[in-house]
């Protein structure tokens, strides 16, 4: 954590102390991220398998000896997703019908209610027949408006996959933190115990790297610098310490720490918290 202010074009020194508070993050990509907005760049972003493919629908030949055959009739959409379906084209669906206002929650993977309303209102404003199912001729009008979701935009609501584990972080009792997936791994002798959701400071405050050890547990601590709370604070690097952040839950990636990893998720940072002993490292890696 470390305090300072940011402003656009303007970045002032920053000194690190004991406390940590979101700061916002300004328009041009630094740490805010999927929530934010769907104007980013995916470029960096980890490869993700193809859901965009559309089955291709099958050819009726016109009989070459008569001429004067009536055409063939026209083959009927195909249906691609639909109410109770569950998968990671769903998840993509309701990310891209983000994008465009149709859809007003987090992706989640499943088919439900909200998703075959949005659907059904986004056929209707193309003059497509309103069944709240996704055919192939709506995911082709889909994917001509929008574009590839971030790996963040499919996760905005949580639940991103967590990286492969550093190899710091497989013996022993670790708080294994891998900026690529944004995500705190509670790792035990190699064994994976609960993966949470975290975000980072900013590029001027920005979280350390590297192997620490937690040093000091405070259940209700309060920032000194910005007089706000830091619950199941555990410090393990000067003033920077993994805690729950009320305003991550709130905002998401749209704001940042200035240095802490904020978990969103109370439940799982208060069970962290109890099984967490002074001494236990902490690996934060790329």
């Amino acid at each position: 954590m470390g305090r300072g202010a940011m402003s656009v074009g303007a970045v002032a020194v920053l000194v690190l102390t004991a406390g940590c508070k979101a700061v916002a993050v300004d328009t041009d990509g630094k740490p805010g991220g999927p929530d934010a907005g769907a104007g980013r760049s995916t470029a960096g972003q980890p490869p993700h398998p193809s859901t965009s493919r559309i089955p291709a629908l099958p050819a009726t030949p016109a009989d070459p000896t008569s001429p004067t055959s009536p055409a063939a009739p026209a083959v009927p959409p195909m249906t691609l997703m639909r109410a109770g379906d569950s998968s990671g084209q769903v998840r993509e669906l309701q990310a891209r019908l983000r994008q465009i206002a149709w859809f007003h929650e987090n992706p989640t993977g499943t088919y439900g209610t909200s998703t075959a309303d949005a659907v059904k209102g986004f056929q209707a404003k193309r003059g497509l027949p309103r069944t709240g199912d996704t055919d192939t001729v709506t995911w082709r009008r889909l994917l001509a408006m929008t574009r590839e979701p971030t790996r963040y935009e499919r996760y905005a609501g949580g639940g991103i996959p967590a990286a492969a584990p550093d190899r710091r972080c497989l013996t022993g009792r670790v708080l294994c933190i891998a900026k690529s997936s944004r995500t705190l791994t509670w790792m035990i002798d190699g064994r994976a115990v609960s993966t949470m959701d975290v975000r980072f400071g900013s590029q001027y405050t920005p979280t350390r790297e590297g192997t620490f050890t937690v040093y000091w547990k405070s259940r209700h601590h309060v920032s000194t610098i910005y007089d706000r709370a830091m619950p199941y604070a555990m410090f393990f690097s000067g003033g920077q310490a993994v805690h729950y952040s009320s305003d991550f839950a709130a905002t998401g990636y749209a704001g940042a720490s200035h240095g802490c990893v904020n978990v969103r998720d109370e439940r799982k940072i208060a069970s962290l918290f109890a099984q967490v002993r002074n001494g236990d490292r902490v690996v934060i890696y790329k």
